[in-house]
């Protein structure tokens, strides 16, 4: 369902200039965090259950990633799918071709680039490399919508920004021994996920103007899930004759990972700017170790601890850096 047929420049005009009510950009940062829990708890799901921990019987540790990724895209877009067509039907959810095109587009380029080339990236070089090469993407963010004036260049957006990247790099160790390996394709691959990173939430925020979160996620997964099927058919998934367990938590798992992260991703994307949304997203790396430390008994040393009160100072420096403005802007 559409939310405003046409966008005329004189809407476009008195729109950006009417502030978000503190209210609405304090939600943002929950929904925001609401998702980054999500994709915390769902790291820690994927070590406990690779590692043994969990569910050691049940074959999960026999899954490849790359099907893991596949799959926890696919199950999301069969519940959205299911769920919408109940309950609107099929009509309101045909959208103009050039809109489709805009999703799809988010999808392939966003969702799904981000996903496969992290996944690379962790593959030639390790966790660590990837997660600080891909949280590059708050200064791409912050650049694009100054110079498409978006935004305004502000002390307290550049601080935030600095502290959120400069905390995660505390939190995930990177300035330990071993803690970064460089190599060519691995760093490439690491920031053109950043880009991708960057290109939904930016192109996300304006389509989110347009239409409701359910219908960006319904055919941003949809344009994934077709994605992963050229990259790794059915018949490879179907050959490796999982458990029902194991089909059980790759359920289970995409909502955990995808549905309910997205979800509240996008709620977020309403209320806040694109910089403001994706500094908050750096609580993620954070969660993971939280719960990590909770969960699987592992320790949070002091470095680590810092680098947690940097990002959290960095999401509070975003959040009172001003109102938000609901600058709506050609996404083409």
């Amino acid at each position: 369902m559409t939310r405003s047929a046409d966008v005329s420049p004189t809407s476009i005009q008195s729109v950006s200039e009417l502030p978000d009510p503190p209210r609405s950009s304090l939600w943002g940062f929950v929904y925001i965090g609401a998702a980054a829990f999500f994709w915390g708890l769902s790291a820690s799901l994927g070590r406990a259950a690779f590692t043994g921990r969990l569910l050691p019987h049940s074959g999960i540790r026999s899954v490849d990633p790359l099907i893991l990724s596949q799959c926890r895209t696919s199950f999301s877009f069969l519940a959205v799918a299911i769920g919408l067509f109940a309950r609107r039907g099929f009509g309101p959810l045909c959208l103009p071709w050039r809109d489709l095109g805009k999703l799809f587009v988010l999808g392939l380029a966003g969702v799904a680039a981000s996903n496969y080339f992290y996944y690379l990236a962790i593959q030639r070089t390790n966790v660590a490399t990837a997660i600080i090469v891909q949280y590059t993407a708050p200064i791409w963010v912050l650049l694009y919508m100054v110079v498409r004036r978006g935004e305004r260049l502000t002390p307290s957006k550049i601080g935030s920004v600095l502290l959120a990247i400069t905390g995660i790099a505390l939190v995930i160790g990177l300035f330990r021994h071993g803690g970064m390996q460089l190599d060519t394709v691995g760093v490439l691959a690491a920031l053109i996920a950043a880009f991708s990173f960057t290109f939904y939430n930016i192109g996300g925020h304006y389509l989110l103007a347009r239409y409701d979160r359910w219908t960006v996620l319904l055919y941003t997964t949809l344009a994934a899930s077709l994605f992963w099927i050229v990259v790794n058919p059915p018949n490879k998934i179907l050959a490796a004759h999982y458990s029902a367990s194991t089909w059980l938590f790759l359920a289970a798992f995409s909502f955990v990972s995808v549905l309910l992260p997205f979800t509240f991703y996008f709620a977020g994307l309403e209320l806040l700017l694109p910089t403001k949304a994706i500094i908050a997203s750096c609580l993620e790396p954070v969660f993971s170790i939280l719960i990590a430390a909770i969960a699987l008994k592992e320790i949070v040393g002091s470095v680590q601890a810092i680098g947690i009160a940097m990002v959290l100072c960095a999401i509070v420096l975003a959040q009172r850096s001003g109102s938000d403005a609901q600058c709506i802007t050609p996404v083409d």
